[in-house]
């Protein structure tokens, strides 16, 4: 049985049914798409139409959302059947070798919406307020906009979504006619902002935190090595999830374009950079007095916004960036602090216990 949607006038105690339809043209739902992505949903912006990705075949629409995650739309006028899943997927393959390189790239070639000389990154800022992450989200997004979908295609994308975790999505988008006027309806498969969260033992989290240390003048991998810290700062959107790390938490240490550095124990919860103490010869002092890289940060009296917030960690293993463990396949993420709940995650934990010598 194939999903069905329908809308209802009311006058009095008459209501009357819609003229519904898809849209009259693939073409027609793209422009207003490229004018207004939120259509099919709320926070992504556009990077190009009609993207060139293999042979010759084009991706609709290509998007990116706030925290860098990569979003392929493939619009069908009419019912989707199990052949759109296959050319999504297809796509998919092909959207997860993508760098931001890639990426830029590819905006600059393709968003008709790019202003002249603008950037990718230039126009992420004006889009959501903050820079572009350094890396891309190692998930992307594979949705299907369509006017509906045979039953036999809503059970693959089900089970796909269900027992892969594969990122799969239909946005059922419908034209309706009255009179003389035209609405635009829209539905989701499975709504994005309101699937439940399952529990970390329920999604097969493993306990392991990713965690992302980026270098700067102000912040040290050689300081956080010597003094026990882990570190972030410049936002809350950089320092919010440092919030999940309590003592005991494990985390595996990765610095952006380099690879894994080092893997520790967290000893005690995030503090502003002013208040981080550490202990040098048996007495404790400020980290700003005896780490000059850290001292550079900011402070939460002075900027608290943009404040360094550190987190007391003792390593277990830790090596020089010089000597950061870089492999194929290894995960990868743009946030500060992750729960990966992907097969990549723990093949990637499997691969770093033995570069590390870490028994358990």
């Amino acid at each position: 049985m194939s999903i069905e949607f329908g809308v209802w006038r009311v006058d009095g105690d008459s209501p009357q049914r819609l003229s519904l339809g898809g849209s009259d043209k693939e073409s027609r739902l793209q422009q207003w798409l490229i004018r207004d992505l939120s259509i099919v949903a709320p926070e992504l912006m556009l990077v190009g139409k009609e993207v060139h990705a293999f042979d010759n075949e084009r991706i609709d629409l290509l998007a990116i959302d706030r925290a860098g995650r990569l979003y392929v739309l493939e619009l069908k006028r009419d019912i989707a059947r199990r052949e759109a899943v296959a050319q999504l997927l297809d796509y998919g393959a092909w959207v997860a070798e993508l760098s931001l390189v890639d990426l830029s790239t590819l905006f600059e070639k393709y968003c008709p919406n790019r202003t002249s000389g603008q950037t990718l990154d230039q126009a992420f800022k004006a889009r959501f307020g903050h820079e572009l992450p350094e890396e891309l989200d190692a998930a992307h997004e594979l949705w299907l906009v369509v006017a509906g979908m045979d039953e036999r295609t809503r059970r693959l994308c089900d089970y796909l979504a269900e027992h892969y975790e594969l990122p799969i999505n239909a946005v059922f988008v419908h034209m309706m006619r009255d009179g003389e006027r035209e609405y635009l309806a829209r539905a989701w498969l499975r709504d994005p902002a309101q699937a439940p969260s399952p529990s970390p033992d329920q999604a097969g989290w493993n306990r392991e935190f990713y965690a992302s240390f980026g270098e700067y003048a102000h912040r040290s991998w050689e300081e956080a090595r010597k003094f026990g810290f882990f570190a972030a700062g410049g936002g809350s959107w950089y320092t919010r999830t440092l919030k999940q790390l309590g003592p005991g938490d494990r985390i595996w240490v990765r610095v952006p374009q380099q690879g894994y550095v080092g893997v520790g124990r967290v000893v005690s919860k995030a503090v502003p950079v002013d208040d981080f103490k550490v202990a040098v010869d048996g007495i404790e002092r400020p980290v700003v007095e005896v780490a000059p890289a850290i001292a550079k940060a900011n402070r939460y009296a002075d900027n608290p916004e943009n404040a360094e917030y550190l987190v007391g960690v003792q390593w277990l293993k830790d090596v020089p960036v010089s000597q950061a463990i870089h492999e194929p396949g290894l995960f990868g993420n743009q946030n500060t602090v992750a729960r990966p709940r992907v097969a990549s995650w723990i093949d990637t934990i499997a691969r770093l216990k033995q570069r590390f010598g870490i028994a358990d």
